[in-house]
């Protein structure tokens, strides 16, 4: 078990709070979701009721190449302000004695530190990096679960220096998921979507042997049918994947792959037609399931008690090709069983059509809970345990 933090660990204590708040910016720096904001707000209200002397935020933004300012946390930081509705002061670095100085010398109690990967230690998980960040605080709190699959330095050497725990959110995360591997109630219902099935896969596999049905939709399913012989033409496919996909044979779980698709001329058409797997022409795209598959799934959803969804079953990017993806979505939501969503664009997908309270569980992470739920466990994890 993970240690997770107490009103005694924290309190009269300066803090350092690792979080996810790498949201997506628009080219002119405004936030496109606050999700992952919001979703640590719970561990940060958490640390002021229970009087933490300071709270120091620290994060990453993108894959910035050195001290990039379109990566910069200050919006993050301004829009954190509006969220907490109290101060917010930001720094203009991470490391060093100048920082020290302002976080202890300032009355204000919240800080958000520039981005840790303006620092290339951060992702070579350097431990005097990690001991720089540690002198800040007193404790040190894990609430980024999207990261805790990367052996970072803020996720793994920092553990070394600092007291340990897991915020309310990260042991959120690892509840959730740990009822869909333990305790799904069947009919348990895994519908994956998206465009590579090498990071499905092992996901995939250990669920072929906990859940009753999995349902594979985008280019997973076209990796699948070629893999099988079928004509997918122009599609998305993984060509390296073929034998794996070859391999994937009935075992508890029923994989189900659409019989019909959408296809079209090009991903920039705006018009599809409806065909099934044997008459997809060489020229063809698959570019979104078809009708027949579509309400077969929704079938399969509506009886489900449990519920897994990772990815868009078509190419989401062109509104022409959304139809089935929006329906998987509904049905879902309407589900009353327990529902657990997660993926960058599966995100996307639930935001705009603004279901995102519809579901029993969200995730924040994406490679991070593919890995979660494969493995049962992320390595940076192991450092929080009790």
């Amino acid at each position: 078990m993970i240690k997770t933090i107490t009103p005694k660990a924290i309190s009269h204590k300066k803090i350092l709070l690792r979080v996810d708040f790498n949201v997506d910016l628009d080219d002119k720096g405004k936030i496109l979701s606050d999700f992952r904001i919001r979703a640590n707000l719970p561990t940060i209200e958490f640390l002021l009721k229970h009087q933490a002397e300071k709270i120091i935020i620290i994060s990453h933004l993108g894959r910035p190449k050195g001290k990039d300012k379109k990566l910069s946390l200050l919006p993050i930081a301004k829009h954190l302000e509006q969220l907490l509705k109290q101060r917010v002061v930001f720094l203009q670095d991470c490391i060093g004695a100048q920082i020290k100085n302002e976080i202890n010398i300032r009355k204000e109690r919240i800080f958000v530190l520039e981005n840790l990967r303006f620092y290339e230690e951060e992702e070579n998980n350097d431990k005097k990096f990690a001991q720089q960040l540690a002198v800040l605080a007193d404790v040190y709190i894990n609430d980024a679960f999207g990261v805790s699959h990367r052996l970072n330095a803020s996720v793994a050497a920092i553990t070394q220096f600092l007291p340990s725990y897991a915020g309310l959110l990260l042991t959120n995360e690892v509840n959730n998921l740990n009822r869909l591997i333990k305790n799904a109630i069947s009919p348990f219902v895994v519908v994956l979507g998206g465009a590579k099935i090498s990071t499905k896969l092992p996901l995939i596999d250990v669920f072929l042997e906990k859940a009753d049905t999995i349902l594979l939709g985008g280019g997973l399913a076209n990796t699948i049918w070629k893999a099988w012989g079928f004509e997918i033409g122009k599609s998305l496919f993984e060509a390296e994947k073929i034998s794996d996909a070859k391999n994937l044979g009935s075992r508890k779980a029923e994989l189900v792959v659409p019989v019909d698709f959408l296809v079209a001329s090009s991903f920039k058409s705006t018009k599809g037609k409806v065909k099934e797997i044997g008459d997809i022409g060489p020229k063809d795209i698959i570019v979104d399931v078809g009708p027949i598959a579509t309400k077969a799934f929704c079938g399969l959803i509506k009886s489900a008690k449990t519920i897994l969804w990772n990815g868009p079953m078509g190419y989401w990017e062109n509104k022409a090709f959304r139809n089935s993806t929006i329906k998987i979505a509904q049905a879902i939501a309407n589900n009353q069983g327990f529902t657990v969503v997660g993926g960058g664009e599966t995100l996307t997908v639930i935001e705009e059509l603004h279901l995102l309270n519809r579901y029993s569980f969200v995730s924040t992470g994406g490679g991070a809970m593919l890995e979660f739920l494969a493995k049962g466990e992320l390595p940076a994890l192991n450092f929080l345990k009790k």
